[in-house]
Formats: C-alpha cells, sequence, structure tokens
C-alpha cells in the first residue's frame, strides 16, 4: 500500500471567503449548492477508491437532515504536518485547496478537485464531525461554526482530534448539517443523490455504493454496483426506448495518463444523447473530448460506408448529424490537470482533448469495424445515417415552408398566440398555457407589457413517436411555438433571436398536467436544448389550494403549506382544492401564478441529462401503464383521496 502521511498534503490557500461569497464556490446558495458540498465529500471518498484503495461508499441522509459519507479507503491521515504543525485531518477540512490531490502522487485522476474541497462543506456547514479509522484507532474530530461578537465563524473546532477508541475497520466517515444560515428552508434530495451515486457506479464498476434515507417511517436504502461499467449505462439509459437497437460499442485506450473509455449505441429514434464526464465529474455542457468523439465517429463510419459501397465515390460524405441520430453514447475520460470553463465544471476547456479523443476513437473504432462480425453493426449505424440525411433534407425544407407561411410571426399565431408590447427580449416572459380556459384568465389577467400567452389547444405531439421527422414541422402547434420563439430549431437555432427571457409552462397540477409539461419539456430538449441549458425554460407552479377565512384568502402549493395556513387559521375556514388552471379567474391568475412578486418558477437545468431522456422516454412509451407508474411515483401533486381524507373534501 503507498504511503501516504501529512507530508502528502499541500496547501494553496485559506479559507476567509467561502461564507462571505458562497455562491463563488458551490455555484449557488439553493439547492444545487446544497448538493454540491455534499458532492465535494462523495468525490473525496471516490477518488480515494477509484485509485485502488477500499471498494464501498454509503451516503446516508439522516433523521435530522444531516448527511453521512464514509467509505472504506485508507483514511484521512492523522499525524502531524510537518509544516503546519496540525494533524492532516484538520488541514484537509480547514484550509481551501488542501489535498492530497495536487502534485498527482497518490492519486494519480481526481474528480474531486473542485478548486473548493471538502474545507468549503465545512466552512458552509453548522456542524461538521470526522472519523478517521487508522492503525486499528477511531480518530474524532469536531467542528463547527457558531456567532462570535455578532459574525459567524466557519469551520471552527469544537473538539481536537482525539482517539476515541478502537476499531477493525479502515477509512473515513463525514457528517455535517448544512448551515441553514446559508441555504434557507433547502433539503437534500434523495432522488438527485440516488442518480448521481448511479451515474458514480456505472463509471465506476469496482465501487459499491449504498444510500439510506432515514428521514421517513420506512426508510428508503438503494445499493447501486454495475460490473459492465459504462455498457450498462447505455443499456439503463435506453432501456425504456421501445425500438429496434444496434449492439452497444464499447472502446478504450490510453495515451500516457489520458485514460478514454466510452460507450456507445444507436437506435431506432432521432434523438441523439451524448453524456460525459471528465474524472468522474459530468461536463454536461460538453468540451473538447465530445467534440474530438463526434469528429473520430463521423471520419470512421464515412470510411467503412466507402468501403462497404454504401457511399459511392461521387457521393459526398454524410454529415456527423447523420451519424449521430438515434446515438447514445456515454464519454468517460481520466486526465490530469483537467481544465474546466464555468466555476461548476460544466465544460472541459483542453484543447489537447480533442485530439487524444480523436486519436484513441480512430485507431479503436477502425480496428472494431474490420472485424467481419462487428459488420452488420456498422452497417446499421450507415443504413441509419442514410436515412437520416433523406430526413434532414426533408426536414429542411418542410422548415422552410414554414418560415414562408408564417413570415415567423405570421397568420397561424392570430386568434390564440397573445403578444407583449415590450422590446426588450431580456425581460419578456411567453407563458405556454394548458387549455383554452385558462389562456383566457391568463390574457386578461397578465402585464401585457412583458408577458405574451400561448395557450395550447389539447395535449402536445409526441414529437419522439412520429416516423418522419418532417410531420414534426408540418404540425400546427409545434410550428406556432417556434415561431413564438423565434430561434429556429436543432442546427438552425440561434439564441440570439429568442423573444423571450423567460419561457414559462403553465399546466394543471394532475395527471394529464404533468404529462403535457412533460411532452413541452421533450420538445425543448430534442429540437432546442440550448434554452434548456441557458436556463431559459420554467414551470410555473399554480397553486394546489385556495384557504379563505373571512376577508382573509391564503393560498397554499403544497400539502405542507396547507397544514401551515389552517393550523394558523384553526377555526372557520374554507378549502378551495383546485382541479385546473381553468378555474381560477384572470386575478387570481395573476396573483398566485403570474406575478412575478408572489410566483413560483422552477427553473428546468440539464444537470442530468441522462435523466432527462429517459424520462422523456418513459413519457413517450406505449405501454402507459409504465407512464402512470412513474407520474404517480415522481409527480409533484397531492391525490384527491389524500386531501379528502384529512380535510374532508
Amino acid at each position: 500500500m503507498a504511503k501516504y502521511e501529512s507530508t502528502n498534503i499541500k496547501v494553496l490557500e485559506g479559507l476567509e471567503a467561502v461564507r462571505l461569497r458562497p455562491g463563488m464556490y458551490i455555484g449557488s446558495t439553493g439547492s444545487k449548492g446544497l448538493h454540491h458540498i455534499l458532492w465535494e465529500i462523495i468525490d473525496n471518498s471516490v477518488d480515494e477508491i477509484a485509485n485502488k484503495y477500499g471498494n464501498k461508499i454509503d451516503v446516508i441522509i439522516n433523521e435530522d437532515g444531516s448527511a453521512t459519507v464514509e467509505d472504506n479507503g485508507r483514511g484521512i491521515p492523522v499525524d502531524i504536518h510537518p509544516v503546519l504543525k496540525m494533524p492532516g485531518v484538520e488541514i484537509v477540512f480547514t484550509k481551501l485547496h488542501a489535498g492530497g490531490k495536487f502534485d498527482n502522487k497518490d492519486y494519480t485522476y481526481s474528480g474531486g478537485l473542485h478548486g473548493v474541497g471538502a474545507s468549503v462543506t465545512n466552512a458552509l456547514s453548522e456542524w461538521l464531525n470526522v472519523e478517521v479509522y487508522r492503525d486499528n484507532k477511531i480518530h474524532r474530530i469536531e467542528f463547527h461554526s457558531p456567532v462570535i461578537k455578532g459574525k459567524i465563524k466557519s469551520g471552527i473546532i469544537k473538539t481536537p482530534l482525539t482517539v476515541i477508541g478502537t476499531t477493525k475497520k479502515q477509512g473515513t466517515k463525514v457528517t455535517f448539517m448544512p448551515d441553514e444560515r446559508v441555504f434557507g428552508n433547502e433539503t437534500f434530495d434523495a432522488e438527485n443523490i440516488i442518480s448521481r451515486l448511479r451515474d458514480l457506479a456505472f463509471l465506476n464498476s469496482s465501487i459499491k455504493f449504498t444510500f439510506e434515507d432515514r428521514r421517513s417511517e420506512n426508510p428508503q436504502v438503494e445499493e447501486f454496483f454495475y460490473q459492465g461499467g459504462l455498457v450498462d449505462f447505455v443499456d439503463y439509459i435506453n432501456e425504456s426506448k421501445d425500438v429496434e437497437k444496434n449492439k452497444t460499442i464499447y472502446l478504450e485506450g490510453q495515451i500516457d495518463k489520458f485514460l478514454l473509455r466510452v460507450a456507445f449505441q444507436h437506435t431506432k429514434t432521432y434523438t441523439e444523447n451524448i453524456i460525459s464526464f471528465v474524472n468522474n465529474i459530468p461536463t454536461i455542457e460538453g468540451g473538447y473530448h465530445e467534440t474530438g468523439f463526434k469528429s473520430a465517429l463521423t471520419k470512421c463510419m464515412n470510411d467503412f460506408a466507402r468501403a462497404n459501397n454504401y457511399l459511392k465515390p461521387k457521393d459526398n460524405n454524410l454529415l456527423g448529424e447523420d451519424f449521430r441520430e438515434g446515438l447514445t453514447a456515454v464519454i468517460a475520460v481520466k486526465m490530469q490537470n483537467a481544465q474546466f470553463e464555468g466555476q461548476t465544471k460544466s465544460k472541459l476547456g483542453n484543447p489537447d482533448a480533442k485530439t487524444l479523443v480523436e486519436s484513441i476513437v480512430n485507431e479503436k473504432l477502425e480496428e472494431f469495424l474490420k472485424k467481419s462480425k462487428n459488420k452488420s453493426i456498422g452497417e446499421f449505424i450507415v443504413k441509419q445515417a442514410i436515412d437520416a440525411c433523406r430526413a434532414r433534407e426533408a426536414a429542411k425544407k418542410a422548415k422552410q415552408q414554414q418560415r414562408q407561411k408564417n413570415a415567423m410571426m405570421g397568420a397561424s399565431l392570430v386568434g390564440k398566440y397573445a403578444a407583449c408590447t415590450g422590446k426588450d427580449s431580456e425581460l419578456n416572459e411567453l407563458f405556454i398555457v394548458e387549455g383554452d380556459s385558462a389562456g383566457g384568465s391568463a390574457k386578461q389577467g397578465r402585464d401585457r407589457r412583458f408577458q405574451a400567452i400561448l395557450p395550447l389547444r389539447g395535449k402536445p405531439l409526441n414529437i419522439l413517436k412520429v416516423n418522419k421527422k418532417e410531420k414534426i414541422y408540418e404540425n400546427e402547434e409545434i410550428k406556432t411555438i417556434i415561431a413564438a420563439l423565434g430561434t429556429d430549431t436543432e442546427d438552425d437555432f440561434n439564441i440570439n433571436n429568442l423573444r423571450y427571457g423567460k419561457i414559462i409552462i403553465l399546466s394543471d397540477a394532475d395527471q394529464d398536467g404533468y404529462h403535457i409539461r412533460s411532452l413541452l419539456l421533450s420538445l425543448f430538449y430534442t429540437l432546442t436544448k440550448e434554452l434548456i441549458i441557458e436556463g431559459k425554460v420554467f414551470v410555473g407552479m399554480p397553486p394546489l389550494y385556495k384557504i379563505q377565512k373571512k376577508d382573509i384568502i391564503k393560498y397554499a402549493y403544497t400539502d405542507k403549506q396547507l397544514d401551515a395556513i389552517v393550523e394558523e387559521m384553526k377555526s372557520g375556514y374554507t378549502i378551495q382544492r383546485y382541479k385546473g388552471l381553468g378555474e381560477m379567474n384572470a386575478e387570481q391568475l395573476w396573483e398566485t401564478t403570474m406575478n412575478p412578486k408572489t410566483r413560483t418558477l422552477v427553473k428546468v437545468t440539464m444537470e442530468d441529462a441522462k435523466e432527462a431522456d429517459k424520462i422523456i422516454n418513459t413519457f413517450l412509451n406505449d405501454d402507459s401503464q409504465i407512464r402512470k407508474d412513474y407520474i404517480f411515483k415522481y409527480a409533484n401533486f397531492n391525490k384527491q383521496d389524500e386531501f379528502a381524507l384529512k380535510y374532508g373534501g
């Protein structure tokens, strides 16, 4: 076992600015930032075990809302650092940019090197405790963030490092309570954590992850271990796609300290889904590694097409987008000195990654396709690409006809679309509203200076179920939405032409409304994904209940809020449960759902493109029971029988 002592820990700078400007270090003080401080601890454990020290990581959300992460690695050093004269574990949790990863001696690859580290988790926690299991001893140190002379002091030692017992275990256990003075009422989301741990299990086939949520009477327990690694990952993503599928191709190669693993599969759909990671960190906005993969895939498949007479000498090469139609790919890169654009690491910025990925994929995919047993796999991809090329040309013609007919804001919008008068596109808002009744109320209640209304006549087209892509652009509802946005779609998309800073989906808080919302999101995800990446798409949250006591009227958006209002009013109140937006008049809809000062909006993000694609395909699955099971498990609306049971309504 490699020697791992406090001398291996390098210190770059102190902790001072974290509490002052937390958003600089974790992106936000909302849900994303809250989970970021958990990822820091989990990623440190993954780094330890991925470098062949241990094989298990447990994550627990405790009854009080705190989080525990335990691994069976070597245990953070507890000996005294020769320069700083303090235990190694104290340095890791009190010094920013401190750890054993900066010189690549103890960790060949590191995902935990976020530029912040475990010290930021400590700085933004009410308290944090660490137990280290080393040398048959249990070492414990406790930190807290008290108020001293009117100011919050972060990461102060409450109990110095002490040996509290003996053990045969080895590893580190960290338990921390996020500070509500930073994160307010935000709490850990079990599904978010499960998704992250599942990804990590796919990416690290040697690690077994367990998750337990102890906040309910029946604790939720999940376990993740995938020996198939990235191939299992692709199978999971495509599980709900009830279509013909090609064999999954797996490629792996290494140049010096740059390691690439990629698995990809083509299905008989036309959506492209590339998910990438660098040192286990999701790069949701892609980067040079994705560019290199796309370039190499296009070259290899065009070469294969010509070698097998699918393309004649006079034919032009097929485009990259043709070969990526129906593609699901997972790209996992391990590299040293990774550079990420943006504070929260969403895009790989190392230009050399493109060349390295191209080189590896070109070599390995060419070898794969030359084997006679794999010829049918290559033919599947080429035939689909040829069909995609034809469909692309047909769709292009359909889009051109749409532009000519609509003149971008022409006759097809008249009668249902109500534009706003404001000229500042960043301030303008487009509400896509379910139903004519709610659309009428929204038109009457809106502020026409900056709010435009587009009512839907019914459920949007299931765009992933059409057999010819051009039919999408012939659909009246979709043409209207595209014309209203002004951005065009797919390769013609131009966000500079967007007419609205916010696109807000308003649908009923029931099963049909959730389905409509999901179909709209699938439309944006497939045709205008950049809108989601740029944070332009929102979901409006209409109230579920109206509570009135004499002249006092309050609205509840959740069961929890309803309980609090009822407890406050005590007696003499009435409760109206809204079954749909159409039950609200213009004034109520403005007050509860459209007024920027009082409404609640949820931003749609691309934090997890894999889950988005899987959810979309779940909703578009031919098996209606699969859709219903998912909706009733995850949809954020209340059941009528639960309300009746509690309040007799």
